[in-house]
């Protein structure tokens, strides 16, 4: 079976574009939803989907930041699904998919080299061994760092976000549900620094309509935080 979980922390945010990329590349998944912080590991469509899961199912996640905010407890996550035999794929980090970290698994480790000298042999065994040794420990540093870059950020977006409003209180700015003012909400906190970012008219190099397809905002919507930004500047 194939699954793909998309997670947003709250109701207000939009789940849309996760489930557009999954079944973009994963058409026959069944998707499954889940407003639930990923701070906390209960969360209950996900265990539902856990218990269910065996050997050789498929789990389609948009990023690990979808798995989990924790790279810890993201990490450990991993490394229990993949030792059930429970394929993982990400798509925005497809290097730690399950089947890189098993191909590399099953590259050096099942090797033996025997020349008939003994001690030729038992030198070239011990460095082969070391080599195996030195790759998986890259192979799960790659997947811990692939948490960690995420939850990293989770946590810039955040910040930056509360650096705009701290600019833009300074500078006079009522935000408020004071008529005509910016009202923050948890979708707009989400989506602006993601405007910031890959926006031409500001940090990125996106035109308007790519935005709004990557971010997953409507036009108005768009336009909207948009001109707010603006207003901060």
């Amino acid at each position: 079976m194939q699954y793909g979980y998309c997670r947003i922390s709250t109701k207000k945010q939009s789940i849309d574009r996760q489930i557009r990329n999954i079944s973009s590349a994963f058409p026959d998944a069944q998707i499954i939803t889940e407003a639930y912080s990923g701070r906390y590991v209960n969360r209950p469509e996900w265990n539902k989907l856990y218990r269910k899961l065996r050997a050789d199912d498929v789990v389609i996640f948009d990023s690990v930041s979808r798995m989990s905010r924790n790279a810890a407890d993201g990490f450990a996550l991993y490394k229990d699904l993949f030792d059930k035999g429970v394929r993982l794929i990400f798509l925005k980090e497809r290097h730690i998919d399950t089947d890189s970290y098993k191909e590399a698994m099953n590259g050096i480790v099942s090797q033996t080299f025997s020349s008939g000298d003994e001690a030729a042999d038992e030198l070239v065994n011990a460095i082969m061994a070391a080599v195996n040794k030195f790759m998986m420990n890259k192979v799960e540093q790659d997947i811990f760092k692939a948490f960690e870059q995420s939850e990293k950020e989770v946590e810039d977006l955040r910040q930056r976000t509360r650096e705009g409003i701290k600019t833009a209180r300074s500078n006079g700015k009522q935000i408020g549900a004071v008529k005509g003012s910016i009202h923050v909400t948890e979708k707009s906190k989400e989506a602006k620094p993601l405007i910031i970012k890959y926006s031409k008219d500001f940090e990125g190099t996106l035109s308007d309509k790519d935005c709004m397809k990557l971010i997953g905002l409507a036009n108005n919507t768009y336009y909207k935080y948009k001109r707010e930004l603006k207003s901060y500047e």
